[in-house]
């Protein structure tokens, strides 16, 4: 989808080391690509990591697998010290990374994303909530009473990773705005997972504590106000504030979210702004050239471009820059540690028709699988007839029945909430995950099928008759330069706008 877009602009002066694994200018990737991208490498890793510890599970590994979980670690100075297992260092610290994730990319999507707009965003909110309420009821249906009622919220979280991953082999069959609508139904659906855990998943509360993380909270609020930009005040109020959280009763994961809100959204410069900062330092750059300089010997040149590097990154706000560190180490560090710490359980948990036919399993199967599908085409379809909201662009229900089918992939939400749920009973837990295992499975293949039959769109014909159109623009450009004609002040603006544009629609 992404193109060398600068191809057609480029006047080949000057000298480039090229290293293989090193990226430079010239090519353009929206947010949006980039962020489909990530999860789509994520969800494949995500699904080997899965299996990964199911093998381990079951194999001689498996009481080493399990002492290293159980095992201790503790960090302390002199008498304070917190000790926690290795589960719940991953479960509790790590998660509270990816959590953190979540949040800004909550704020973004409320911001400036899909979510940003209300006739844009009626459709995909109604479909999350439909597919949230439908899968919980199920279960509650079935369980309605004793300890395994307490894992009705298991079945509402879609896993956003593995549902774009796959959705994305697919390739060009699925029209774009499907897939930022199905992106923007697993954001609110995680938001909420969040209300559910923070709610309905504290057992008991400590007042002080609490009330510590009330001053933390407004503390981070405070340096939004005042202007401070760099993330590391923000980043440590937020570690004080998972430890509040953690002290308090209240899963200290949330405090990931908490600070997320708080992170600036806003850059320093707008567009404007920017591409004048951009050409005047340029210009400011050519001035103090001379033949035969080099970068690293000049401090003229340097310091325009160590100028030319702050001002990049005042484009961008504090919550993007950050939300772009994040994704590649939670794609793929966090969160498969996370599956292989959880996703390990006895293979006779699901191969057996006993196993599966339990209340915990059957629910959270029906829930994941027909409770999302209902819930979710219910919702869009009676959205629609009411004219809240238009479907995406060259959809139609073949396309929201496949988006349906591939929300009931649960898995990291689903099996989180279910260590929440059943903690301190093993039978229950193995239940639930064996439950949240075979039901995204069911649905992956199934969405993949139904989205892989489904009509394609028109805009593929038209975006590969546009990129022709712009091959045969470069080919003249290139052959416009072979005969002496430089357009590089023609179009030297144009690249410019490009990136400016890019950049603006996450600001």
């Amino acid at each position: 989808m992404a193109k060398s877009v600068l191809g057609k602009f480029r006047i080949r002066k000057g000298k480039v080391f090229e290293a293989p694994l090193e990226s430079a200018f010239g090519r353009l990737v929206t947010p949006f690509e980039e962020f489909i991208h990530r999860q789509s490498s994520s969800g494949i890793l995500l699904m080997i990591s899965a299996i990964v510890a199911l093998v381990i599970a079951n194999s001689p590994l498996q009481e080493v697998y399990k002492h290293l979980l159980h095992m201790y670690i503790s960090i302390g100075a002199g008498d304070w010290a917190l000790s926690l297992t290795v589960h719940h260092w991953i479960n509790d610290a790590l998660m509270a990374i990816f959590f953190f994730l979540v949040g800004l990319e909550l704020k973004r999507e409320f911001l400036v994303g899909e979510l940003s707009e209300l006739k844009q965003a009626v459709l995909p909110i109604m479909a999350a909530i439909g597919g949230m309420v439908v899968p919980a009821l199920i279960y509650a249906g079935l369980n309605p009473d004793g300890d395994a009622a307490r894992g009705w919220g298991i079945p509402m979280a879609t896993d956003i990773a593995f549902a774009v991953g796959c959705i994305a082999l697919l390739g060009n069959r699925v029209p774009r705005a499907v897939v930022m609508f199905l992106v923007a139904l697993a954001i609110v659906d995680d938001l909420g997972a969040i209300l559910v855990i923070a709610i309905w998943y504290t057992e008991s509360v400590n007042m002080i504590a609490l009330g510590a993380a009330g001053g933390l909270v407004v503390l981070l609020w405070l340096l939004n106000a005042a202007g401070v930009r760099g993330s590391p005040p923000y980043i440590f109020v937020g570690l004080l504030l998972w430890y509040a959280f953690y002290k308090s009763g209240i899963h200290a994961t949330l405090a990931g979210v908490v600070t997320a809100m708080a992170m600036p959204a806003r850059p320093k410069y707008d567009p404007v702004a920017f591409s004048t900062f951009v050409k005047d330092i340029i210009k400011s750059f050519d001035r103090s050239f001379r033949p035969g300089d080099k970068i690293i010997a000049n401090d003229a040149l340097r310091a325009r471009v160590m100028a030319l590097g702050n001002g990049v990154k005042l484009a961008q706000s504090p919550l993007q820059r950050m939300e772009t560190r994040l994704h590649t180490p939670v794609a793929f560090l966090i969160i498969p540690i996370f599956a292989l710490a959880n996703a390990g359980i006895p293979i006779d948990s699901f191969t057996t028709g006993t196993a599966v036919l339990n209340p915990v399993t059957l629910g959270v199967i029906l829930g994941l699988v027909f409770g999302k599908l209902i819930g979710i085409v219910g919702a869009t379809w009676i959205g629609w007839r009411l004219g809240l909201g238009s479907l995406p662009k060259g959809a139609t229900f073949h396309h929201i029945v496949g988006v349906a089918l591939l929300g009931g992939i649960g898995f990291t939400m689903s099996i989180f909430i279910s260590e929440l749920a059943y903690y301190g009973s093993e039978e229950l837990l193995i239940q639930a995950k064996a439950g949240v295992l075979l039901a995204s499975l069911i649905a992956g293949i199934s969405g993949f099928m139904v989205l892989r039959k489904a009509p394609i769109s028109d805009e593929f014909t038209l975006d590969e008759n546009a990129d022709s159109d712009e091959n045969a623009d470069a080919h003249s450009e290139q052959g416009g330069e072979q005969k002496g004609d430089h357009p590089g002040d023609q179009t030297g603006a144009k690249p410019a706008t490009a990136a400016v544009g890019s950049g603006d629609r996450h600001g």
